[in-house]
């Protein structure tokens, strides 16, 4: 029996034997659930209309709370107090009438919007959450209009357009240089899953769509397009994908199960208490299996498309390998990925945790009582659907791909059919 090792995303040697029936079987499901997938995402569709922005989010007048750039000018410790405080002035700000209270006060260039060239003034007791203003630093103003029709400016947060902008061109630059046009077309993947969850999934959401449908309409969205512009079209591919899409629902049942029996709410989230507070039609639960479903795809990706590679490389290398033995050496592969994986993907969650965990540990309750609570819960079975999913996605997909990569009722590769499964890599070997 051949012994094949090795784990990485290979690139195609050439032509790889593929049974035309299960080729003809595999791209028949991925075409039907693609027409599935676009009936439904025209069923789902947000309409049009109108949402309400509510507090905390809104104006005084009700509308978009709008923010404007700004740049410390002076800071120090005081008297505070100014009728100036907030409002949009010329020269120096007005003195307080008393020295009641001393806090930080901030000079502030407004720098963009109606009263762009202007200055205002920021009073701010020090205490935690605070901001701590220092001069030179580019802030974001938030301006509102009051009752009589006065614009009133505060600190909304600080400006990172800039350190975020270089970061992300940073990131985009690593990638494309080390993957090249794999990698550019990963990042156009990337775009286009933003695209998914801001133009579909999250209108649709607020809109009142069930989660569940309309997390895995965005997820199988987000799947064929991000796999087939990174690893192009190609039966490898193909079989990468189905094995995700399977996944996928595996990962929709398992947390709609999950999150019944633990009957876990969400409410332990600041977030997920905001939404259920300001906008009451909207399933904090299906918030959180659809959190759960889009959350497990980066993941399953990952471990699907290795063992499509694995498979199809396997059986490249070998035609007189059996499909068995493809199999079994593909799985030893993806054993050792599950193994890495897996543990990532907790301690992923467990980094995510870490404020709270601390905040337990102040508190002195017991471990039980901790990793009971509904926070730390939803992040251990975030973790076990997202595992669960995982390592069924590795002999389903392995099983799709030698069931492409070697025919049925064939032992090895003579005496059958050969379709491309992928373009040949530059100085691969080619088949002959």
């Amino acid at each position: 029996m051949s012994e094949f090792h090795g784990h990485g995303h290979g690139h195609g040697h050439g032509p790889v034997p593929v049974g035309p029936v299960a080729a003809k079987v595999v791209i028949g499901l991925l075409v039907v659930i693609g027409v599935a997938v676009l009936i439904g995402a025209i069923a789902l569709w947000p309409s049009k209309q109108d949402v309400a922005v509510d507090l905390p989010f809104q104006s005084a007048q009700g509308g978009v709370a709008v923010t404007e750039a700004g740049t410390v000018t002076m800071q120090d410790i005081g008297a505070c107090g100014s009728s100036s405080a907030g409002r949009a002035f010329t020269g120096s700000p007005v003195p307080p009438p008393t020295d009641a209270y001393e806090c930080q006060r901030s000079i502030v260039d407004i720098e963009s919007g109606p009263n762009s060239g202007t200055q205002t003034l920021l009073e701010i007791i020090p205490g935690p959450g605070q901001p701590d203003l220092r001069v030179g630093e580019s802030i974001r103003l938030s301006r509102q209009t009051d009752v009589n029709g006065t614009t009133e400016y505060s600190f909304e947060d600080y400006a990172r357009g800039l350190p975020v902008t270089l970061i992300a061109l940073a990131f985009a630059v690593v990638v494309i240089v080390v993957a090249r046009w794999r990698g550019l077309r990963a990042l156009i993947g990337i775009v286009v899953s933003f695209g998914v969850l801001v133009l579909f999934m999250l209108p649709a959401l607020l809109d009142g769509k069930p989660a569940i449908p309309v997390a895995l309409v965005s997820g199988a969205i987000i799947l064929y397009a991000v796999l087939y512009l990174a690893h192009g079209v190609s039966l490898r591919t193909s079989s990468a994908l189905l094995g995700t899409l399977a996944s996928m629902i595996v990962a929709a049942v398992l947390s709609y199960v999950t999150i019944e029996m633990t009957q876990l709410t969400g409410l332990s989230e600041e977030q997920n208490t905001n939404v259920q507070a300001y906008i009451q039609h909207v399933s904090i639960t299906g918030l959180l299996l659809a959190g759960f479903i889009i959350g497990s795809l980066g993941v399953l990706n990952d471990v699907t498309i290795t063992q499509a590679a694995s498979a199809f490389e396997l059986a490249s290398l070998d035609p007189d390998a059996s499909r068995r033995q493809i199999f079994g050496s593909a799985m030893r592969v993806g054993r050792d990925h599950i193994a890495s994986t897996v543990y990532t993907l907790v301690l992923a969650y467990a980094g995510g945790a870490l404020p709270l965990l601390l905040l337990f540990s102040v508190a002195g309750r017991s471990i039980q009582d901790v990793l009971l609570s509904d926070a730390v819960s939803i992040e251990i079975v975030r973790s076990a659907v997202g595992g669960i999913a995982l390592a069924l996605s590795v002999p389903l997909t392995t099983a799709i791909a030698v069931v492409l990569a070697r025919p049925l009722g064939s032992r090895g590769a003579k005496g059958v059919p050969e379709f491309r499964a992928a373009a040949p890599s530059r100085g691969g070997r080619h088949s002959k």
